[in-house]
């Protein structure tokens, strides 16, 4: 039987009609919290994901409520074939494992019983993917300090969207920031609702405050050994000629490039710019325009970082945001795999 469930999940808090007003207030308040609880970007993929099991269950004659096990493990087993909808290719197993995921808070939200994700029905059905599709994770080329140099070379060094995308460039190598980490910054603490930190210029560099995965973390961002490479003179010749004093850090241009307008860039220009900047710049020439477009992205510059950085790795995970240095060394490409060699320590 089939019946329409709406896409975006409600809220497990009561509605907040016919309560006494100090609890109305509480429950708006509460809703909020339950809102920040997980990121826009993962409620959104979550309501997506959602909306497309919903919409495949509408096709198969089937309800998506109450949880059943069953009917999951069936469109667990659709996604991976590409049988889910017409003209969709495979899901790859990260893709099926966010859906699964998503299914299971998507249920959670409205109240409904519990997805059982080790019933055998979806466990033994997800591992079976695991098996058949899995494959390593392809990892972004890193952006090595003469590639962001050549890359900075491609803007235009006079104008106002040149002056941001260079500091975008440089604050988001130096810092090892991800590209929400960039586009989530303010000029000052508190100054808007959806910020994701803040910026303080000193005269030795800027400090950056940046709200994590895994909490609250301070980021040193040192000035260079010249204003061409400087992320903190470049983060000063954007502020000063847009005249900025409040609000978001990266905002768009507008009026033919004369224009700064007051909304917060979204982070998927972070990846933009540096897929766009390092195809100007010849960046791995040696291999397919195509080729190179799929090989740079926001990661690229955490990686660049991790990779150049001529310091204790100590150091490096603490710019990165890593719970463990083995999370760290996935990031550094120039690392050294063989430096401990247990073949020669064990005797041969």
């Amino acid at each position: 039987m089939s019946t329409a469930v709406a896409a975006t999940p409600t809220s497990p808090l009561p509605a907040s009609a016919g309560l006494p007003a100090q609890l109305q207030d509480l429950t708006d308040r509460a809703r909020g919290y339950v809102e920040a609880a997980s990121s826009a970007n993962t409620r959104k993929a979550y309501a997506s994901d959602w909306k497309h099991f919903t919409a495949w269950c509408r096709r198969q004659s089937l309800s998506p409520l109450p949880p059943e096990s069953q009917v999951v493990g069936l469109y667990i087993t659709a996604c991976a074939s590409g049988t889910a909808e017409r003209g969709m290719k495979a899901n790859t197993v990260s893709t099926i494992e966010r859906r699964l995921a998503a299914i299971g808070w998507n249920y959670a939200q409205r109240g409904a019983q519990k997805l059982d994700r080790k019933d055998r029905a979806i466990a033994t059905v997800m591992a079976g993917i695991r098996n058949k599709h899995a494959t390593p994770p392809r990892q972004k080329e890193a952006i090595l300090p003469e590639d962001l140099i050549a890359m900075l070379e491609t803007l235009e060094r006079r104008t106002l969207r040149g002056m941001r995308d260079r500091a975008m460039l440089l604050l988001g190598f130096a810092g090892g920031l991800r590209r929400s980490e960039i586009t989530g910054l303010d000029l000052g603490r508190d100054q808007t609702d959806d910020g994701r930190g803040w910026v303080e210029i000193f005269d030795k560099g800027a400090l950056l405050t940046l709200r994590g995965k895994t909490g609250w973390r301070e980021v040193e961002i040192g000035r260079g050994s010249s204003d061409a490479t400087c992320p903190v003179a470049a983060l000063e010749a954007w502020v000063k000629f847009a005249r900025l004093a409040k609000g978001p850090l990266f905002r768009r241009v507008t009026g033919k490039g004369k224009d700064v307008g007051p909304d917060r860039l979204n982070d998927q220009e972070v990846a933009r710019l540096v897929k766009k900047t390092a195809l100007a710049a010849g960046v791995r020439g040696d291999l397919s325009e195509a080729e190179r477009g799929q090989m740079f992205a926001g990661h690229s510059l955490r990686a660049g970082l991790a990779s150049s950085a001529e310091v204790d790795e100590r150091h490096v995970q603490k710019q990165l945001g890593h719970a463990s240095a083995e999370m760290t060394r996935r990031y550094q490409r120039r690392r050294d795999r063989f430096r401990v060699n247990l073949t020669k320590a064990a005797g041969l």
